[in-house]
């Protein structure tokens, strides 16, 4: 598991659909949450969300990677430009870049968001969609690569862990960069 990792093409919008359900991941997110200000969330609907994520992907480049087993999509990670997730910047989060040139630089890239489908978890899929991320962010340019996971969860099968645990990020060669939010460091790999 799992038999490739691909870039979020037009093509594998089927699959992801697939992946996200009718719910659209969490409770209707569709991977939206570090791409919208708090208000536009508010104001928006799961179908919204929907068409804001569609529409990104066929803009293009590839805003993540979908992992497949036996030919269904069975987790996604958001990674890409931090520029591509603007409230990933935001200067009042624990995500926010340590300098602020970086989030508008197209080398720093950032790894926001997971979803694992319920099945596929706690197999390891993060770490696999975590290295197929750096492999993916080099290939494209990125000179830096960061994420803001969490230190602990009480279920490492937990929907909670949607940025991911640090644990993961430090096996892949991560540092702590700063720790703004007791749990939640910012981590960074050069690469």
């Amino acid at each position: 598991m799992p038999d490739s990792i691909l870039p979020l093409t037009p093509e594998l919008w089927p699959d992801f659909e697939d992946l996200f359900g009718k719910q659209g991941a969490c409770y209707g997110c569709w991977c939206t949450y570090f791409r919208l200000p708090p208000a536009a969330r508010r104001e928006s609907t799961r179908e919204r969300n929907k068409d804001h994520i569609k529409a990104r992907i066929e803009a293009g480049p590839p805003p993540g990677l979908l992992a497949f087993q036996d030919g269904r999509a069975v987790g996604w990670m958001q990674v890409g430009p931090r520029a591509d997730v603007p409230e990933f910047n935001n200067s009042g989060r624990a995500s926010a870049p340590l300098a602020v040139d970086d989030a508008a630089d197209p080398g720093v890239w950032a790894i926001s968001c997971f979803f694992i489908r319920n099945k596929a978890r706690g197999q390891g899929l993060t770490h696999r969609l975590v290295g197929a991320g750096i492999a993916f962010a080099r290939r494209s340019g990125a000179r830096v690569l960061e994420a803001c996971p969490m230190d602990h969860s009480k279920d490492s099968r937990s929907g909670s862990l949607y940025v991911g645990s640090s644990r993961v990020f430090e096996r892949a060669g991560f540092v702590r960069a700063a720790e703004r939010k007791p749990g939640r460091p910012l981590m960074r790999l050069e690469i």
